[in-house]
């Protein structure tokens, strides 16, 4: 189990999209977020470093790395998990 401390976390599409992308990682077999906590946890047998590659791709990177790029990732990504 990983746990990932996240930035740009802000609604249920976030959620979504954050879920839906990851459950298509090669080892994971569940996906929990929390938008209360920023946080994401993920279990499987995954590695992490695909993992945070995967989130700061749609941009949700790690905590304290964000930056403008991830932030207009995110809003995007957070649309797109509104819509599916």
């Amino acid at each position: 189990m990983e746990t990932i401390e996240i930035e740009n976390l802000k609604c249920s599409g976030c959620v979504s999209t954050i879920k839906t992308k990851l459950m298509n990682v090669y080892g994971v077999t569940e996906v929990i977020v929390n938008k209360d906590t920023e946080t994401v946890i993920v279990e499987g047998t995954a590695n992490r470093s695909e993992i945070v590659d995967v989130l700061s791709a749609i941009g949700y990177p790690e905590k304290g790395n964000n930056s403008v790029s991830k932030k207009m990732m995110s809003y995007i990504s957070c649309a797109t998990g509104k819509f599916f």
